[in-house]
């Protein structure tokens, strides 16, 4: 059985707030284990801050999340300006020491690394980004 959760909301950082207690209500509906909860509350934290944060976004972010029995798939969209998380960043050094690394630079990084598949597309003058979580590793 699939079931789906749709999201609007207004790209200011109070709106952010919103977005975990909608995970978290529709992860107990549909039975999704701890850790799966936590990886795409701080999936969504990362985005949604960062489109706030840099894209000059101004229409509302849209967030659908489609579950099944095998996944989770994250829908973000906003009308900000055009931004390829799997393109428009070097991956960090987190090589290099703590004291030697700049500040900031990991949110996408740490988005890549949680989730399974990743799309982009800039459509209709919005970025879109699709993820796939598996519910079990």
């Amino acid at each position: 059985m699939t079931a789906r959760v749709d999201l609007k909301i207004a790209p200011s950082h109070e709106q952010l707030e919103l977005i975990p207690a909608a995970v978290e209500e529709f992860a107990e509906r549909d039975n999704w284990p701890p850790d799966l909860v936590f990886k795409l509350n701080l999936v969504l934290e990362e985005l949604g801050v960062n489109i706030v944060n840099y894209s000059g976004a101004t229409g509302d972010i849209e967030i659908s999340l489609v579950s099944d029995s095998e996944r989770v798939t994250v829908e973000i969209a906003d009308d900000g300006r055009p931004f390829n998380p799997l393109e428009d960043l070097d991956s960090p050094d987190i090589s290099a020491p703590l004291g030697e690394r700049p500040i900031g630079g990991l949110g996408v990084h740490i988005v890549r690394t949680m989730m399974d598949e990743m799309r982009y597309s800039r459509e209709d003058g919005k970025n879109k980004l699709a993820m796939t979580k598996l519910k079990t590793e």
